[in-house]
């Protein structure tokens, strides 16, 4: 099923509030870590507003926070052995939620492994281009599908941008300019926990990266192997306070990405922007409206403000019909939906491991170019781990 007949059929299936059939229910284990990123953002509670699926356990490697999770999700069976879990109970479906992404391989690992159908991932995917490499092949090997949870990616929107750009709105796209939070945590860690969104997006619009070229400052110096120490999240070896990224891709597009520690723009420049010489469109991650056209050359001065239009799912400038598709975009229910269809369809979900490892090989490239002195690379990577081991 193509990306717009799914979100068409999702649109209708959201509206009318998930229609009942009479199958049995699909059993759904959940894999989380209190106090290690816990459930992610809503990764465990999605089930439950999923028609026909049941959570049939939960493991939690802390025990008073299993307790707490088997209170929330209504349910008795806990493990704090997701191994065990997965061998006892058998799931079809299993979400692995912690948003610390050092978990994210061994938990995945165990559960294909274990012959589940379908997983659902929180971002980042993995940490590194091996993880995903290993993964990407336990799947092909046992016959699992993966869907990674970067939630925007799966937006019903994203077709009115695409049809704007086919339309030729935004007359030709000249490149695309992605920015990262630029609060505390600007520079390394931004590009891994809020810019794997941008650059996922950016693998969307412009294709798969063919090369990349970036450099990693601390304190306007480039970051040396002294910089180098464990990051939060448990997203491995990570330094820079600033990052400047630039990426030529599939489609001819070249694509920046830049993240600066405490920028001062108060979180309003994460944001990814499609330029074209006709018109400009503005996606602000996890917002609604999610996107806005605002058209005109943007290069050339103008009396009047130029416009923010914002774009919904009927089109430019129209109201949201669809609030209810929306929530379930923001509430991971029609990323779930179609990770399921993707399964019972023998197809890719709309965000796939594929993906997911796309996005994790682009931040990867980041720290491979630094490492080479700001050398340009070429995907896929020759180095499968973190670079920065290696400065």
């Amino acid at each position: 099923m193509k990306r717009r007949s799914f979100l068409i059929a999702s649109s209708a299936t959201v509206a009318s509030g998930f229609a009942q059939s009479p199958q049995p229910k699909r059993r759904v284990a959940v894999i989380g870590h209190t106090g290690r990123g816990n459930y992610g953002h809503g990764l465990d509670t999605v089930w439950q507003k999923i028609a026909n699926t049941e959570i049939v356990a939960v493991a939690d490697g802390n025990e008073s926070g299993l307790a707490n999770e088997l209170k929330k999700l209504g349910i008795d069976r806990g493990y704090t052995d997701y191994r065990k879990m997965l061998s006892e109970t058998r799931p079809e479906f299993v979400s692995v939620c912690p948003r610390h992404a050092d978990q994210h391989h061994d938990m995945a690992l165990a559960a294909i492994e274990a012959g589940v159908k379908g997983l659902y991932i929180e971002k980042p995917f993995c940490r590194t281009p091996a993880e995903a490499d290993a993964l990407i092949a336990a799947c092909k090997k046992h016959g699992a599908t993966i869907a990674v949870a970067h939630r925007n990616r799966y937006h019903p929107t994203l077709a009115q941008i695409d049809k704007l750009i086919a339309d030729g709105e935004l007359g030709k796209l000249l490149q695309i300019r992605g920015r990262g939070k630029g609060d505390r945590r600007g520079g390394g860690e931004d590009l891994w926990v809020l810019g794997s969104h941008i650059v996922n997006l950016i693998h969307y619009f412009a294709g798969a990266p063919k090369s990349c070229s970036a450099i990693m400052l601390q304190g306007g110096r480039r970051i040396t192997a002294e910089d180098v120490k464990p990051g939060a999240e448990g997203l491995g070896l990570l330094a820079a306070n600033e990052v400047h990224a630039r990426y030529e891709t599939q489609k001819g597009i070249v694509a920046y990405y830049d993240s600066i520690a405490n920028d001062g723009t108060e979180g309003n420049a994460y944001c990814m922007q499609l330029i074209g010489s006709k018109g400009t469109v503005t996606i602000h991650i996890d917002r609604d409206p999610v996107a806005h056209f605002t058209p005109g050359n943007p290069y050339q001065p103008t009396a009047e403000p130029r416009p923010w239009i914002p774009i919904s799912t009927a089109a430019v400038g129209l109201p949201e019909n669809q609030k209810d598709v929306i929530a379930s975009v923001h509430n991971h229910v029609l990323a779930v939906r179609d990770l399921i269809d993707a399964c019972d369809n023998n197809r890719a979900p709309l965000c796939d491991a594929h993906a997911g490892a796309v996005t994790v090989e682009m931040i990867c490239g980041v720290f491979e170019s630094h490492r080479q002195g700001g050398k340009t690379v070429y995907f896929p990577l020759v180095q499968r781990e973190n670079a920065l081991s290696l400065l």
